[in-house]
């Protein structure tokens, strides 16, 4: 699955590598990658393969789940699909609480006493996919596990993760997207080791 969906990703250019021509990340840093899983929703065929593989995920790893949670913005559609295959209820976990009306941070079904799973498009440091987990606690649900399209597999993920008592999992990950461009050769072994380097020191 996880080269599978790296393939895809790398076909509707959700991630680009450019170890010569770095991107800067929103944080400042300079990054030999970059991931906009957004292009997915634009794709039909893409979405549907990773909504899919989302469901499966969930089947194997929280087959008890009840409620699909979208983190916001870019997991709400993804949470969509799912639930919509599940036949499972959805919500969404916004960034904060509304500063109008009931001050919810929690929209759509009801979480307290439910067993939800969050959906997230990409997990980097893990610090949102955490925050919507603990917003989710906070309101009754019972959280079995965070699952994403893409890591770049960072140290502090991990760390991060396992601090909160909370385990994820994801469609592909930063190894198999090097895998996969290294077999079509579009990336040397030069180019690959630059971007290993880049995620280790972070």
């Amino acid at each position: 699955m996880k080269e599978r969906i790296a393939e895809i990703l790398l076909d509707i250019n959700a991630v680009e590598l450019r170890p010569e021509d770095p991107f800067t990340w929103s944080s400042g840093i300079i990054s030999p990658i970059y991931c906009d899983n957004r292009k997915v929703i634009g794709d039909v065929k893409a979405r549907e393969e990773i909504a899919d593989a989302f469901t499966e995920l969930i089947k194997k790893h929280a087959p008890d789940t009840e409620i699909i949670a979208g983190t916001s913005t870019a997991g709400i559609p993804h949470a969509a699909y799912i639930s919509e295959r599940m036949n499972l209820p959805m919500c969404y976990v916004r960034g904060s609480k509304k500063k109008h009306g009931k001050g919810n941070q929690i929209e759509g079904a009801d979480v307290a006493g439910k067993k939800v799973v969050v959906i997230e498009d990409l997990i980097s440091t893990g610090g949102s996919s955490l925050e919507a987990a603990e917003a989710l606690k906070e309101n009754g649900g019972d959280v079995l596990n965070v699952i994403a399209i893409f890591t770049y597999g960072i140290k502090k993920a991990d760390q991060a993760f396992e601090g909160a008592k909370l385990s994820f999992h994801t469609l592909s990950d930063l190894d198999a997207l090097l895998d996969v461009s290294t077999k079509k050769g579009t990336l040397t072994d030069g180019q690959r080791e630059t971007i290993i380097e880049f995620k280790n020191n972070l």
